[in-house]
């Protein structure tokens, strides 16, 4: 099983009264020692004010952020945990994520969810309309993800989105194109885009339990179009407050994921911001846990 790194970003809270230049430099060194280390990934939120109540505290933009992180590492891969279909335009998304899949030299994964923050909606005048709408929302973002990432140019009519001949250059170095990872834990509309459109399905929070009853739900939203569910990968944000208890416990917890088939768990724990060796104590959890590192 991989690990990622959700790397602070303020939105928890975490940089609460930071300097903002400050907080950004220990975000970089976060991301250095995480790619150090070995850990597959580094993500972040796409959120734009702090939770659970909006504050005003330091929460850093996830397109722009990863890009500035893509600059400073070499290794891992890069993701955004996972961006909200109706906070930007599709088709302009997809050209961003070609963009970033080259100036990371083929390490951007695309990540994209319903969104469900109603205040971020309301703060910055995106409609929030009801879930039935948002997801067909991430239906047509995925639509036109497949299209504008794949061969030749791009047209889709939806109920929400549309493109018509539209030309994306570059689409990134990855072939057969940047994989997708649809992010969300409701069994029936989202794992049925899963099934549909994803490299990879993303559960939030959910349990190594949690997860073993799933998958035979998983399992037959793939048999449903005929897809072989070996080929959907498996992940899991872990719930902060489960990961951030080290030892004995952790390493229990990320056996107990592996045991039940996820192929790579990601989290953030708080401590990494103030704490300069709680990465590296996190990264040790995993290698007794039998996690896969790449040091």
């Amino acid at each position: 099983m991989r690990v990622g790194i959700i790397v602070p970003q303020g939105w928890t809270g975490e940089y609460d009264g930071w300097d903002p230049a400050r907080a950004w430099a220990r975000t970089v060194s976060i991301a250095h020692e995480a790619e150090a280390l070995g850990f597959d990934s580094l993500w972040m939120f796409d959120h734009v004010e702090t939770e659970p109540v909006p504050t005003d505290e330091i929460t850093f933009e996830a397109f722009v952020g990863l890009s500035a992180l893509a600059a400073e590492t070499a290794r891992v891969r890069l993701g955004h945990l996972v961006l909200c279909a109706g906070y930007r335009n599709p088709a302009l998304v997809a050209k961003m994520i070609g963009t970033l899949d080259v100036v990371s030299g083929g390490r951007a994964e695309l990540g994209m969810g319903a969104g469900w923050k109603q205040d971020e909606f309301d703060a910055y005048g995106w409609p929030f309309p009801p879930l039935r709408t948002r997801m067909e929302a991430l239906e047509d973002a995925l639509e036109i993800a497949t299209r504008m990432l794949g061969e030749g140019r791009a047209t889709y009519s939806g109920p929400t989105a549309s493109v018509q001949d539209a030309i994306n250059v570059p689409r990134g170095l990855q072939q057969p194109r940047v994989p997708i990872i649809v992010g969300g834990n409701g069994p029936n509309r989202t794992w049925r885009l899963a099934a549909r459109f994803a490299d990879e399905l993303n559960l939030d929070w959910s349990s190594p339990e949690e997860i073993v009853a799933a998958r035979p739900v998983i399992e037959s939203r793939c048999g449903e179009i005929g897809r072989d569910p070996s080929t959907l990968r498996l992940s899991v944000n872990i719930n902060r407050a489960d990961s951030a208890a080290e030892g004995a416990p952790r390493v229990d917890l990320l056996r107990r994921y592996a045991d039940a088939g996820v192929d790579r768990v990601m989290t953030l724990v708080r401590a990494w911001t103030t704490d300069d060796g709680a990465l590296d104590r996190f990264a040790g959890d995993c290698v007794a846990a039998g996690c896969e590192l790449d040091a």
